[in-house]
């Protein structure tokens, strides 16, 4: 892995300021704090208030004017995220982009975000991996680092639940393959992330008995595999890789014909062989995608820490047994434990030269001033029919991508051996 303390400070979370970019996280344009546009409140009942008017900003993003019937958007200064509407004069809330004029929720706008992207080729379990990544995060893992993951908008409540909790959680079915970009907008989830961090935590920088409270904007995407086949698809539909602050790249080892020594007899068929879809072409588009972004030299790497999981590792059988470091639980410390990190990253490098794949290692190590290797699986089980399996989902070190990405932000610290 590349210097930890030289990319933490690089990308650490910074204070807000009013000319400081929001990039929105629906159209991916940047724009200043102060130049964020709002929406008025609209008519209430007999009161006074403007006449909903068709938004074409809004109707040309999401390609129907169905809904797109709405009060006016508006440019004003704005003080505490509140304005006047200028035509009727009612008081407004209501911010959003004024590019695509989608809704901008208020902690969005307040907190330093982060857009993830989660990408990899079709049939790494992407959308699998989100459902259970949020509902660890909003439970187990949440209140181990004494943290709360809520939901900045409405879209995401309705989103998260029907694509993904309802069907994998209540109903146990295994989530439909992502469409592609290309068949409608990409509709982000975004999340507020709040972590409480005490003056023990902080070793001294605050007064003894103070705490901390450290929010983060989080925006999530995952990416349908068909649209990482292509450059020109992905130039037309993706541009949100070019916004990514981070990537979490998921690998399938089913994908990779050396690792079928390791697999379990019970696990399920590799999938049919598809060069535009192996693990190091896809890296090389989004690669590509971020290098015109950052606008770098042939001997600049990437400043964008980026988080490569090998996924359904419950289908991989320990070698030796009972010391793989990737089937340990995770130690529980309220902290991102460095030696476990350290640990699992050598030994999936190590797998990932085994199989005859060390060339995705190579590369990362060239490309990106920070990479780090790990092993999840999201159901911690085979799947039976299309549902997942007997013992339900039981998901396995799913949240250490995004724990290895908090500590690059700041969000979290790092302790080694006995360290509290």
């Amino acid at each position: 892995m590349g210097s930890p303390s030289r990319i933490a400070a690089r990308i650490a979370l910074p204070a807000l300021r009013a000319e400081d970019e929001v990039c929105c996280p629906y159209c991916f344009e940047r724009v200043p704090r102060r130049r964020i546009a709002f929406r008025c409140m609209g008519r209430a009942g007999r009161g006074q208030g403007c006449d909903p008017v068709l938004d074409e900003e809004l109707a040309a993003y999401t390609g129907s004017t169905a809904g797109a019937s709405l009060p006016p958007v508006f440019e004003a200064a704005g003080r505490g995220g509140r304005a006047d509407c200028p035509h009727c004069g009612r008081t407004t809330a209501r911010r959003v982009c004024p590019h695509c004029h989608n809704p901008l929720p208020p902690a969005y706008c307040d907190s330093p975000g982060r857009i993830v992207a989660l990408v990899g080729a079709k049939n790494t379990g992407k959308s699998t991996y989100i459902a259970v990544l949020l509902h660890e995060l909003m439970n187990r893992v949440g209140t181990e680092l004494d943290a709360s993951l809520v939901a900045c908008d409405d879209r995401t409540i309705d989103r998260y639940k029907r694509d993904f909790a309802r069907p994998l959680y209540e109903e146990r079915r295994l989530l439909p393959t992502t469409t592609s970009a290309a068949t409608a907008p990409r509709e982000p989830l975004v999340y507020l992330l709040t972590r409480t961090r005490s003056a023990r935590r902080l070793r001294a920088r605050l007064p003894l008995g103070r705490e901390r409270v450290a929010s983060l904007a989080l925006v999530l995407f995952d990416t349908a595999g068909e649209d990482l086949r292509s450059r020109d698809v992905r130039d037309l539909h993706l541009r949100y890789l070019e916004a990514a602050d981070a990537i979490i790249f998921l690998v399938d080892p089913l994908q990779l014909p050396g690792a079928r020594t390791m697999v379990r007899d019970e696990a399920p068929p590799p999938p049919p062989a598809d060069p535009d879809s192996e693990p190091i072409n896809v890296l090389a588009r989004v690669t590509e995608a971020l290098r015109r972004r950052h606008g770098l030299r042939p001997d600049e790497r990437l400043p964008v820490p980026v988080a490569v999981a090998l996924t359904k590792i419950d289908a991989l059988a320990p070698v030796p047994a009972g010391q793989s470091w990737l089937h340990r639980a995770r130690p529980s410390r309220g902290a991102l434990d460095l030696d476990d990190r350290e640990a699992v990253d050598a030994q999936v490098r190590g797998l990932l030269h085994e199989w005859g794949a060390g060339q995705l290692e190579v590369y990362l190590r060239q490309q990106y001033a920070e990479h780090a290797l790990f092993g999840v699986s999201a159901l911690g089980g085979t799947p039976v029919r299309g549902r997942v399996g007997p013992g339900g989902v039981r998901p396995h070190r799913v949240e250490d991508p995004l724990l290895w990405l908090l500590h690059r932000f700041g969000m979290l610290d790092g302790t080694r051996g006995n360290e509290g």
